[in-house]
């Protein structure tokens, strides 16, 4: 081997270890990759809570339809809720093993497809499988949405950016309700259903397309005996139990009274 072709190796070497020493740059807002990101996270956590809650100005109709009390009917919601929970606990650790991008973008692609099933289902066991299905699928960005964010946005607009994905969940969970309320008014659940399962299909594919892939994300083994570790140290805190006892009891406070208060407005007024 020649001089030269030593030099020239010791040259790219040199070159290609400077490259991956140089720091990436964070994400700074009024730039476009900001304007993407923020897009693409505001319109996930649109669709994702407007998949998650969109049967529940409907439980009466479901009621009647399949011929399950206002109790059963609720579980539709119920389960869902119940399956982001417990996926919460599994898809951020998965997350960090394969990366944030794929894991939101498989989660919205799988909670829009199943709710177009739904559309389809003829038995009550059915819409509650794919309910199931959706609320483990949604887990995958509620969990990774804002890790993402913290990771790739500036540090100095971290809290803005959140904001605008927080802000996308909450006009998703209302613009849900509203839109499968009016719709099956108009013409019937599965129709309304479809049109947001649509709606969230292509708000998947969006951000598949215009989320700028992660820069600062570094992967990490799956070890679930590090993930239970960490699960039993937030319940050792004596704090956390209490916080989370509080959130628990108000949200399901707050989602019980909408589960329910539906039956009681489509009486007959003064009954």
């Amino acid at each position: 081997m020649s001089r030269t072709t030593i030099l020239d190796d010791a040259t790219a070497s040199d070159i290609d270890e400077q490259r991956h020493s140089q720091p990436v740059q964070f994400i700074k807002r009024g730039t476009a990759p900001f304007m993407r990101v923020t897009l693409a996270l505001f319109s996930a956590g649109l669709a994702t809570f407007a998949l998650l809650y969109c049967v529940q100005p409907i439980l009466p109709v479901l009621s009647q339809e399949f011929g399950v009390s206002p109790a059963s009917s609720s579980v539709s919601l119920s389960i869902s809720t119940a399956m982001l929970a417990i996926g919460l606990l599994f898809t951020g650790p998965l997350s960090d093993a394969i990366g944030r991008k794929p894991v939101m973008v498989t989660a919205l692609l799988l909670a829009s497809c199943c709710t177009l099933l739904s559309t389809m289902m003829t038995s009550w066991h059915g819409i509650l499988i794919m309910r199931a299905l959706i609320g483990l699928s949604l887990s995958g960005v509620a969990a990774v949405g804002m890790t993402y964010l913290s990771e790739e946005i500036h540090p100095s607009f971290v809290a803005f950016s959140m904001g605008l994905y927080i802000s996308g969940n909450s006009i998703g969970g209302m613009s849900g309700r509203l839109l499968s309320g009016v719709m099956t008014d108009f013409f019937n659940w599965r129709i309304a259903l479809a049109a947001i399962g649509c709606f969230a299909l292509a708000s998947a594919l969006m951000f598949w397309k215009i989320l700028p892939a992660s820069q600062h994300f570094r992967p990490t083994s799956l070890r679930p005996k590090t993930l239970f570790i960490n699960f039993r140290l937030h319940w050792r805190d004596r704090g956390l139990p209490l916080l989370f006892a509080e959130g628990f009891l108000l949200m399901g406070a707050f989602v019980t009274l909408f589960n329910y208060i539906g039956y009681r407005l489509m009486l007959s007024p003064g009954n």
